[in-house]
């Protein structure tokens, strides 16, 4: 005669994410759990249907609670086929019931799930067909029964899922933030902060940044001792066969008791800051659904405004803000973290701060160093948590005091690593010589660094008040991760060392371009910048595409353009934003056409025009394929710049244009229009390119390229490449 379930030790796993193994393992040991184990992702442990049960209800870690009916071969799918039919599915089904597999793992044949699941659905239906002349129904979604299967290799575990959904869905949360974080890994960043003794002893609890209020909720369940299953509509054992009904009321009745007694006994002060009010809005609902709005406090208001009742005793600061895999990019997130630790650093003294994050090197930007980090996982991605006791000013000023005792001739600023001092010593020195140098010139744009030091692989550019930084794509000999790493010291460093707000850095990722991508919008920003280059007014754009709409590496030959333009016929082909037609016209070109194929940079060039008073009568835009409009084009100019791409495939092109294939043809045509003792310029930017010998034996050439990089460009080799170009008759130019 079988033992009732009642009497029986079962054997349990409680699955997890990965990283919470230990705080688990003593969860399920406080729930009763006996020969407790952990293993990646899950515990193993005993207990009996009542301790089954509590683990459902209460634990705030686990993602499923499984009942292991056995351990079956699975060699191949005959074997996994026959150790399932094994099984008395009739004591956990019957023939009203509905049920679904989840198989996860392979076996040596079976590499899909979705096989795996079939060929244990297929066992499972066909033994109780065979055996009781009965099947049950196969359901996706809801159904009464979850059969888990885990497969490793040869061997495969069978369990019934007592859990239904993941136990990280309380019930509470139907409206998220932009990037929710999933609630047992929101317990487990609580629990490794010391909340539930914190709770205990009554002390508030603080998130600065709550998005959908997951941190708080999950806080205020702990501090009122509320079970994290009790809003949950069903669980998986509901309708199993081998449910206990009155085993399951006592667990849940005694669960009822304790949250009515902790909310009476609660407290600790619990408040949410967050700036966009749809989603605290959202987290009101969550708080109204957790039956917790009158207990924590969800305040509509920016980072910025950040400021804590000065009645409120120090406790604990939870916060997962942004980072780079959720939303955001480096530079506005370097910036945020900064200011978010300047904000505790000020409002929060003697407090215990809690920084979730997935990008450990942003919270460098903090400012406070970490007594203690732990890892974890959001899902795949690997995370931190890091813990800081936040000093008063009095204690950071005294430890300064002693540090500067023990080293006064260190520097007064210490940046986030030797790296980072070394990458922000460089630029202090860049700039103090290249901040005079275009002052002297009446430059407002210039190249301040330029992936001086490798390591640190940037491109450095300022614009007036303003910073464009471009990271330069690191070789896949590079680690990913360090690359990042250095890329938001430089991000941490700039501001500081050039004295600009944060908010006036803009950061561009430029990796290998093709075909058209250089055109593609990055942002919707539409911010135009006026700048001022030889007398010349022009427009830039900082944020909306990965070129600003000034090369600034050109500033000499737009220079030299202007000088010799004076009464000529000017052709800019590829003229991108117009800015040399603009110097052109300056320099007294008696007419301009410019050609380009893109609508968009045709449409800025003629605001370029408009803003210094030039007439688009007598300076006409061109929207052609360069090379079709010369095979078409009958007139005459007398200075003509050309400064193609290096590769397009835009759709708008017929072909797919090669700079260095296509070039001699774009010259010869190009000198054909050309006056008599008219000048062709050509430049390109292709680090490996080599001009045609048929340029040189049938125009009068000179490479002029040394004579076209300004200071502020001479670090880099190859930045671009430049001709002078004429007609040639019997040797001699004409």
């Amino acid at each position: 005669m079988n033992t009732p379930l009642t009497e029986r030790s079962l054997e349990l796993f409680a699955s997890c994410p990965k990283g919470l193994e230990i705080l688990l393992a003593r969860e399920l040991a406080d729930l009763g759990a006996e020969s407790v184990q952990e293993t990646v992702a899950g515990v193993s442990f005993n207990g009996s249907l009542e301790v089954a049960y509590r683990s459902c209800l209460w634990s705030r870690l686990a993602s499923r609670i499984l009942l292991r009916l056995g351990e079956i071969r699975s060699e191949n799918k005959d074997s996994l086929y026959q150790g399932v039919r094994t099984f008395e599915w009739d004591d956990h089904l019957d023939n009203q019931s509905s049920f679904r597999v989840d198989f996860n793992g392979s076996t040596p044949d079976i590499n899909h799930t979705r096989f795996g699941a079939q060929v244990v659905k297929d066992a499972i239906v066909d033994q109780l067909r065979d055996n009781h002349g009965w099947r049950p129904s196969v359901q996706a979604t809801n159904p009464d029964l979850r059969v888990n299967i885990h497969a490793r290799g040869k061997t495969a575990f069978v369990s019934i899922d007592l859990s239904g959904q993941s136990l990280h869905q309380r019930g509470y949360r139907q409206e998220s933030g932009e990037a929710p974080l999933k609630e047992n890994l929101a317990a487990a960043i609580l629990i490794r902060a010391g909340w539930p003794e914190m709770a205990a002893q009554g002390k508030p609890l603080m998130d600065p940044m709550c998005g959908a209020g997951t941190l708080l909720i999950e806080g205020a369940m702990m501090a009122a001792d509320i079970a994290p299953g009790l809003l949950r509509a069903r669980f998986g054992f509901d309708r199993w066969m081998g449910h206990v009904p009155k085993v399951w009321t006592k667990v849940l009745e005694e669960a009822r008791e304790r949250r009515q007694q902790g909310l009476a006994n609660l407290s600790s002060h619990m408040t949410g800051f967050e700036g966009l009010g749809s989603v605290a809005h959202r987290a009101k609902s969550n708080l109204e659904r957790a039956g917790l709005s009158k207990r924590v406090r969800i305040r509509q208001q920016e980072l910025k405004d950040l400021a804590m009742d000065s009645d409120v005793d120090a406790g604990l600061v939870v916060c997962n803000p942004p980072y780079g895999e959720r939303m955001g990019d480096e530079a506005s997130l370097v910036y945020l973290y900064k200011h978010l630790g300047e904000k505790l650093k000020e409002h929060c003294p003697g407090w215990q701060a809690g920084i979730f994050t997935g990008t450990p090197s942003l919270v460098k930007n903090l400012g406070m160093g970490p007594k203690k980090s732990y890892s974890l996982f959001n899902g795949a991605l690997p995370c931190k948590l890091f813990l800081y006791d936040i000093r008063s000013r009095e204690a950071r000023e005294a430890v300064a005091e002693k540090q500067e005792r023990n080293q006064p001739e260190a520097r007064t600023v210490t940046y986030i690593s030797e790296g980072a001092n070394m990458f922000a010593n460089r630029l202090k020195k860049n700039f103090r010589q290249m901040s005079k140098w275009a002052r002297k010139n009446n430059i407002d744009c210039y190249r301040l660094y330029d992936a001086d030091m490798p390591e640190y692989a940037v491109a450095v550019d300022v614009y007036r008040d303003w910073v464009h930084v471009q990271e330069y794509a690191a070789p896949k000999s590079i680690n990913e991760e360090k690359a990042q790493e250095r890329l938001i010291e430089a991000l941490a460093v700039t501001p500081e060392v050039l004295n600009i707000p944060d908010e006036n850095i803009v950061l561009k990722r430029r990796e290998r371009q093709s075909g058209s991508s250089q055109y593609v919008r990055q942002d919707e920003q539409k911010q135009m910048m006026e700048v001022e280059e030889g007398g010349c007014r022009l427009l830039v754009n900082l944020h909306d595409y990965l070129d600003t709409g000034l090369f600034l590496d050109h500033r000499l030959m737009r220079m030299r353009l202007q000088k010799e333009a004076a009464g000529k016929r000017f052709l800019n082909l590829f003229c991108y934003t117009a800015t040399a037609t603009v110097h052109a016209a300056m320099g007294g070109a008696v007419s301009s056409t410019s050609v380009d194929l893109s609508n968009t940079y045709l449409d800025w060039g003629k605001k370029n025009l408009a803003l210094n008073g030039l007439s688009e009568r007598r300076h006409r835009m061109e929207r052609e394929d360069c090379l079709k409009w010369l095979e078409k084009d009958t007139s005459e100019y007398d200075l003509i710049f050309m400064d193609p791409p290096t590769f397009s495939n835009s759709k708008k092109l017929k072909d797919v244009f090669d700079v260095q294939k296509d070039h001699f043809r774009l010259i010869e045509l190009a000198v054909k229009r050309l006056s008599k003792g008219g000048v062709l310029y050509f430049s390109n930017n292709f680090r490996k390119f080599k001009l045609d010998e048929r340029v040189e034996s049938e125009f009068l050439v000179e490479e002029i390229t040394h004579q076209t990089i300004d200071r502020d460009f001479q670090r880099r080799k190859g930045i671009h490449r430049s001709w002078k170009i004429m007609k040639k008759v019997n040797g001699t130019n004409i």
